[in-house]
């Protein structure tokens, strides 16, 4: 769920805004209010929304200044500016500053839910990107193509994958299913892919993980039998172990049902 803060230093305009939309539907919540660019920017500050819908011209701090100094704290949160005022200047320095929209009032049904969702759109692709490189970066893109691999080793890709779920897949019962000695195949498989037999066995197994929990079909115990750990709290040591993440934390992370 994508977290919305709203400045807008008329009260009317504020609540209307944050109690009128349904952010149930657009898959947000609003987690902070301000009146003005300094209250929110220490709102911002704290709260570290995805989007911020404000007005322009406030006291103490109008809405170009609030993004100005967002930007120079390197902070890229998506800001959609609400103005009354039809100026080129205003437009323009929203535009320096990479304000995300711009919605003249009084805007038309559906503007800011369209504005909200083409940005929700954005960041929902952007996590997608960022999952599938971390995907990649758990098991190399080398060890899972197969042009390239001996029959030897493809057998045991192939192997590996059909069995994940059996919690006593090794080397041992690998090189017996393709008639290969363990050494032999130890060698090969290590030479082919960068990976022992049994790190590779544990990487596959999180990389099937992710892609697992992002779908949030199973519960994560189902996940863990389906990739053959018997014991989840060894499961989830193992996967934040390598992704950083438990696998609760990494499910929450994932948007539900835009994966």
């Amino acid at each position: 769920m994508l977290k919305i803060v709203v400045i807008d230093d008329e009260n009317v305009v504020r609540n209307g805004i944050v109690l009128e939309t349904d952010w149930a539907s657009l898959d947000c919540e609003v987690v902070a209010e301000a009146s003005n660019g300094e209250e929110g920017l220490e709102v911002i500050r704290k709260y570290r929304p995805d989007i911020v819908i404000s007005d322009i011209r406030m006291p103490k701090m109008d809405g170009i200044g609030m993004l100005k100094r967002l930007r120079e704290e390197g902070d890229k949160t998506y800001v959609i500016f609400l103005s009354a005022y039809n100026e080129f200047s205003y437009a323009q320095q929203a535009v320096k500053y990479s304000a995300a929209d711009y919605l003249l009032k009084p805007y038309d049904d559906g503007d800011l839910e369209q504005a909200i969702i083409r940005i929700r759109d954005v960041l929902t692709k952007h996590k997608q990107n960022a999952d599938d490189k971390h995907e990649e970066e758990v098991l190399s893109r080398n060890a899972l193509v197969r042009t390239g691999k001996s029959k030897y080793v493809s057998d045991a890709l192939d192997y590996i994958g059909e069995h994940l779920s059996d919690p006593d897949i090794n080397i041992r019962s690998i090189a017996e299913a393709i008639d290969l000695s363990e050494s032999h195949l130890s060698h090969i498989f290590k030479k082919e892919t960068d990976y022992t037999v049994n790190a590779y066995i544990t990487r596959y197994r999180i990389r099937t993980a992710m892609k697992l929990l992002k779908s949030r079909k199973h519960k994560i115990y189902e996940v863990a039998e389906l990739v053959g750990y018997r014991d989840i709290a060894y499961f989830s040591t193992i996967f934040k172990k390598i992704t950083g993440l438990n696998p609760s934390e990494y499910q929450g992370a994932s948007p539900a049902g835009r994966t």
